[in-house]
């Protein structure tokens, strides 16, 4: 089951799924689920009836115009030096507890969604991550009690302005991982109940088509639900909220000599059992 957003004939934004034979619109299906926010909302009472209701629905003509699965969320929150081999690659020690941040409104977007390179930064940086989406409240939860907070998972790409985030005084990770259109995700969403094991998925990253990182969840040093649960003792997690969980190996800022994003620069986030998100570079519009 891979739940999709998308945009309509006429401008209008739906939702559906994706199968193995295509693309199906569920919009006007279910009573009271116009929404993806609330499919997420009422999951618990209509999720069980979506595979019927998708097997009755007739295949979309043509391929949709995908959209972020999940709209603008009320929080984009991010964890740093979650794989070990990426603490390890960039010379840190496994951290002890979670590192938090997050990123401001404006970033998220979709699929094929264009991502302009800002003028003010010279070393933007790739970063695949895998998402998990929040469906339901959750606020001072235990690691137990996290696990039924996770809706799904879906591919995302951490773009990251390393001199904003790293070389200005004190470290300026809010503005370095907030430039427009800096926390791509898609292109679909796997509710929990579908994915088998979000802890053994692959994780990668090609650049024009050359792979540049290559791991697996298994290597991350918290898990989804303890993100979640760590996270709740401080902030109340909402319905439709997102998690960055973290960037394996392979990080253009720890190759010897550094790589970094160019216009013209496609990136393709992999990840088992979602798909690809792919999205190209351009160069930053000039100011009117």
């Amino acid at each position: 089951m891979q739940l999709i957003r998308f945009c309509g004939d006429h401008g209008q934004i739906r939702w559906g799924v994706k199968d193995a034979d295509g693309h199906r619109d569920l919009t006007d299906t279910i009573p009271g689920v116009g929404t993806i926010q609330d499919l997420i909302g009422q999951w618990e009472e209509v999720g069980s009836t979506l595979p019927a209701v998708a097997e009755c629905s007739s295949l979309l003509a043509g391929t949709p115009s995908l959209l972020s699965p999940v709209p603008e969320p009320p929080r984009i929150i991010c964890i740093g030096l979650n794989y070990r081999d990426h603490a390890i690659e960039s010379g840190m020690e496994i951290p002890c507890e979670p590192v938090v941040f997050n990123k401001l409104a404006g970033t998220i977007c979709g699929p094929d969604a264009e991502v302009p390179l800002p003028a003010c930064s010279k070393k933007v940086d790739y970063e695949a991550e895998l998402v998990v989406v929040v469906g339901k409240r959750a606020w001072q939860v235990s690691e137990a009690d996290a696990a039924e907070c996770i809706f799904g998972y879906t591919c995302g790409h951490d773009v990251s302005a390393r001199d904003w985030q790293l070389g200005r005084p004190g470290g300026q990770w809010l503005l370095g991982k907030s430039f427009p259109n800096f926390a791509p995700i898609g292109p679909v969403l796997v509710p929990a109940a579908y994915m088998p094991d979000p802890q053994d998925l692959c994780v990668k990253l090609r650049l024009n088509g050359e792979t540049l990182q290559d791991s697996t969840t298994r290597q991350l040093i918290f898990t989804p639900a303890q993100l979640i649960a760590h996270i709740s003792q401080c902030c109340e997690l909402q319905p439709g909220d997102v998690l960055f969980t973290g960037t394996p190996p392979g990080v253009g800022a720890a190759r010897k000599p550094p790589r970094f994003l160019r216009p013209g620069d496609v990136a393709e986030v992999e990840i088992d059992g979602i798909g690809v998100l792919r999205n190209r570079f351009v160069d930053s519009p000039k100011p009117a």
